[in-house]
């Protein structure tokens, strides 16, 4: 098992599968967008699948999300979910998208095995979202959205970033547009990720600030606390339920201490944490010929070094050099 120091168990295995991205969300990169890694560096879907039947076959990974940068862009992406979806035992797929694509893409991605999706959306304004994003494609994200419940994906997962005095007042829209969807929200706090490092607590909308900016039009209340387990959202039942809308305070409510997450690169790295300043090589020792064995004894060194939480209110706090789209979410 991938288990650290503290008990913790890593079952859930984000995979970045790009740096690139359509979009440049001013919470993540410059309008400019950045210097993407070269292919070469880049894990080839042969190296991903092999270092993913490594963690279900081997270290107990029970959830494989793809992500990126933008992991539609990658070409591969049908094939890679397919030949996850084939392991044994069968993880559970997912993807973390922008959307843009999606409208294509998602019947090909349910046929390959994919389980569930998460969309991001900020805005139901077409303009908010060009200031935002730097880039005129709300519709294909809408159209995104639409493609995989059409699909069959259930629940389509909505991911919103609200910023203060930008997109705060479309907190109940947002709801109102998911709830008559069929569609779930999920609300997460601004991180410091972004590669300008602009972020600032002040800027940020809390948790508390977003359930109050609900509270006011939607009875909200918890959902069973045990169901949470290691999920990073706490959920509420809207209006008595079943619908649900989950609130994710990385920064303010953390939960560091049920997480069960660890995280791939898309240049071969074992993260432990989003927030995490040391990595793991792992695309090294495979592409000298690294045996299985090696690699996972590898992989579990490096879990066992996960530290005990993100450390955001600490003084000593350092935001990491890469930012979000070079991580994988």
């Amino acid at each position: 098992m991938l288990r650290d120091s503290f008990g913790r168990v890593a079952t859930d295995l984000r995979v970045s599968l790009t740096d690139k991205c359509n979009l440049r969300c001013t919470y993540c990169m410059p309008p400019e967008g950045l210097d993407w890694l070269p292919n070469a560096q880049l894990l080839t879907a042969d190296e991903i699948v092999r270092l993913v039947t490594i963690g279900v076959e081997q270290l107990g990974v029970t959830e494989v999300r793809y992500t990126g940068g933008e992991p539609l862009l990658r070409r591969e992406l049908p094939d890679i979910v397919g030949r996850t979806a084939a392991l044994s035992p069968r993880p559970q797929v997912s993807l973390t998208t922008n959307g843009i694509g999606l409208a294509r893409l998602a019947g090909t991605l349910v046929e390959a095995g994919l389980d569930r999706v998460n969309v991001s959306l900020d805005t139901l304004d077409r303009d908010t979202f060009k200031r935002l994003a730097h880039r005129d494609r709300f519709e294909d994200v809408i159209a995104g959205l639409s493609a995989a419940h059409d699909a069959g994906l259930r629940p389509v997962k909505v991911n919103t970033v609200l910023m203060r005095d930008v997109n705060d007042h479309e907190a109940v829209p947002l709801l109102r547009y998911c709830l008559e969807q069929g569609y779930e929200l999920r609300f997460i706090e601004q991180m410091p990720l972004d590669a300008q490092h602009g972020w600032t607590r002040e800027g940020m909308v809390t948790a508390d600030e977003i359930l109050a900016l609900l509270s006011v039009s939607f009875d909200l209340t918890p959902d069973d606390l045990e169901e949470r387990g290691s999920a990073p959202a706490e959920r509420f039942l809207v209006d008595g339920g079943p619908a649900r809308v989950g609130v994710i305070g990385s920064v303010t409510r953390p939960f560091c201490g049920a997480c069960d997450r660890v995280r791939l690169t898309a240049d071969g790295q074992i993260r432990n944490c989003l927030f995490a300043t040391e990595e793991s090589d792992l695309k090294t020792p495979l592409r000298d010929g690294a045996s299985d064995e090696e690699l996972a004894a590898r992989w579990i060194a490096a879990v066992s070094r996960k530290r005990a939480g993100h450390g955001i209110d600490d003084p000593s706090f350092l935001q990491p050099s890469r930012p979000m789209s070079a991580i994988g979410g």
